[in-house]
């Protein structure tokens, strides 16, 4: 037995120094997904907050993106703030990017704010809003200029630093002002030093077109890996023919799969994807 001793206190210092090395270098499958929640309204137009947790829970995504979150902007979302309740709901970790933060209509009420959000499982290290060119909805006779509602988050996935981004993309016919959009974005992103990056989001533009290849010299379009023989369409969702809205990832990602779910919660469809980060 004395002669074991030390072979057995050996064995034990191997296990808890080399196995967590080792854990750390297997690769994690992530499923993200993101989301045009349409302020919470359905295809029918009718709000109802609840059918929008249970569409995105469904989804069962530890990283998701969400587009057109009313704070209480509006009476259409009867002036709730939908970013801390659906992350509420959901139990997950929450960081909202306004696009706009105006007055309340009513002395003394909160800000009235819309935007993009971030929901994760994961912690949520650091959080920025920022700014991309934008053509406003809110004021008369807009340019396009710097507006917030571009928001990151870096979450901690078992150890290794991951970035998002939410983002949604103007929507009028001239793509100037998207064109100007990826420009910004592809700045902003440049800063990550080749960490890991998402980037997710209602795009307003088909895959072909030309103001989005930019994004792709950097990021892969993770629905054309996917290797989906469906075309993926996303909008609208009662019989959507467009495929607007995308996951985009960095080199670091390697596609598993992704799916476009059935659900009516919204005008849009989500997308969700499984990667394998390397």
């Amino acid at each position: 037995m004395k002669r074991l001793l030390p072979t057995l206190l050996l064995l034990a210092a191997f296990t808890f120094t080399v196995t967590p090395a080792q854990a750390h270098d297997r690769p994690t499958t992530l499923r993200v997904a993101t989301y045009n929640i349409h302020a919470g309204a359905g295809s029918d137009n009718v709000f109802d907050v609840d059918r929008t947790a249970e569409a995105i829970a469904s989804l069962d995504a530890s990283v998701i993106s969400l587009q057109e979150v009313d704070v209480h902007w509006h009476s259409r979302s009867q002036w709730r703030d939908l970013a801390t309740e659906l992350a509420t709901t959901l139990d997950m970790h929450i960081f909202f990017g306004p696009i706009y933060s105006l007055d309340p209509t009513t002395p003394g009420a909160p800000r009235r704010e819309f935007g993009n959000a971030i929901l994760s499982s994961y912690p949520i290290v650091d959080a920025k809003n920022h700014e991309i060119t934008r053509l406003s909805t809110q004021v008369p006779n807009p340019v396009p200029e710097p507006m917030p509602g571009f928001p990151e988050v870096e979450i901690d996935v078992n150890g290794t630093p991951v970035h998002v981004y939410s983002t949604h993309l103007d929507y009028r016919p001239d793509p100037a002002v998207r064109q100007a959009q990826v420009a910004d974005m592809r700045r902003i992103m440049r800063c990550d030093h080749g960490e890991p990056q998402l980037l997710l989001g209602d795009f307003n533009a088909p895959p072909e077109a030309p103001e989005l290849r930019p994004l792709w010299r950097k990021l892969s379009d993770v629905w054309a890996k996917s290797g989906q023989p469906d075309p993926g369409y996303t909008y609208p969702a009662s019989a959507p023919d467009r495929r607007i809205d995308y996951i985009a990832a960095s080199k670091r990602f390697k596609v598993k799969s992704a799916a476009t779910p059935t659900t009516l919660a919204s005008d849009h469809l989500p997308v969700v994807a499984e990667l394998t980060l390397r």
